[in-house]
């Protein structure tokens, strides 16, 4: 883009500003060129702003963008706490500041300035919201301003705990404190313990890599998993329940009277007291027949029942 962007004080002009920032690559550079851009006056600030609006001119567009990237530079420095790169929060406020200039309104009585700030640090917001955590920790309004504030609030009440000497520094907010808080921030008590504790949580990855030598990792998965409800375990459990059930029933109806007897009697019958049927022996009194013999029989009637319940299922 050919341009022209006159310096406040002289009638110099620099040709193609754009020349001025660096290749990508390099942020410190990036920085010094947009600092060393120049600024604009307020009536060419005025004049570009209508050209824009009115005609549509992209190349005033562009001056306006220019001359401002040096406020989205340390608007950002403002968010290096977060941990995110400093390069990702310049390109978001970026496109925060070219959002206000396609928005800007000179007839308003405002510097661009002042209008682009929200806008800038919205789009900045939206990042750190959306890149700080694998989990969205904040959704609600409430709960953004809280995530904003939370961590300044918190040294601040560091800061007045020392100057009192009241020994050390606490990690977590007293009772005093999260009241004070939500007072300032006009929030529930309950919204400042909740957002205190999202923030002082981390990602945990529900079903991690294997380690270097080959050993699973044991993560969440493995005991959040809840199989009650998967399909397939559903209808295998109501499988089970029929044949339990009406799948015995026909399986006992297979047997004569005395082998139906000693299977109820060997593995159905549980008295009072929790223990279970007759005996071997017992029934082989009863029968007048030898315990082995017993046994014989209840092995041939579990193979009946064993083969009935196949042709059930």
């Amino acid at each position: 883009m050919s341009a022209l962007i006159a310096t406040p004080n002289t009638a110099m002009a620099v040709a193609n500003p754009w020349s001025l920032v660096p290749p990508l690559g390099n942020l410190d550079a990036y920085i010094s060129a947009a600092n060393r851009l120049p600024m604009l006056t307020l009536e060419e600030e005025q004049e570009f702003a209508r050209k824009f609006k009115n005609d549509n001119d992209l190349e005033a567009a562009g001056k306006l963008v220019l001359s401002h990237l040096r406020l989205v530079v340390s608007v950002s420095r403002q968010y290096l706490g977060y941990g995110l790169p400093h390069g990702d929060l310049i390109q978001e406020g970026n496109v925060g500041l070219m959002k206000a200039v396609k928005r800007f309104d000179p007839d308003q009585g405002v510097r661009l300035v002042s209008y682009a700030l929200h806008w800038i640090k919205a789009e900045i917001h939206e990042y750190i919201l959306k890149n700080w955590r694998m989990v969205k920790v904040a959704t609600t309004k409430a709960q953004r301003k809280l995530f904003f504030n939370l961590r300044s609030m918190k040294q601040r009440f560091k800061s007045d705990d020392a100057a009192a000497d009241l020994g050390t520094h606490r990690e977590t907010l007293n009772p005093e404190q999260i009241d004070a808080m939500a007072r300032e921030l006009k929030v529930k008590p309950e919204e400042v313990i909740e957002m205190e504790t999202r923030l002082s949580g981390g990602d945990v990855l529900l079903d991690p890599s294997p380690s270097d030598d080959g050993e699973d990792a044991f993560g969440p998965i493995a005991y959040l998993t809840d199989t009650n409800h998967e399909p397939v375990a559903m209808i295998e459990a109501r499988q089970r329940d029929v044949l339990a059930t009406d799948g015995i029933a026909t399986a006992l109806n297979s047997l004569d009277a005395r082998s139906r007897r000693i299977v109820e009697e060997r593995w159905l019958k549980v008295n009072d007291d929790n223990s279970g049927g007759m005996t071997l022996h017992d029934l082989a009194a009863e029968y007048g027949v030898s315990a082995e013999r017993i046994r014989q029989i209840e092995v041939a009637a579990m193979k009946k029942m064993k083969t009935a319940l196949a042709a059930y299922a």
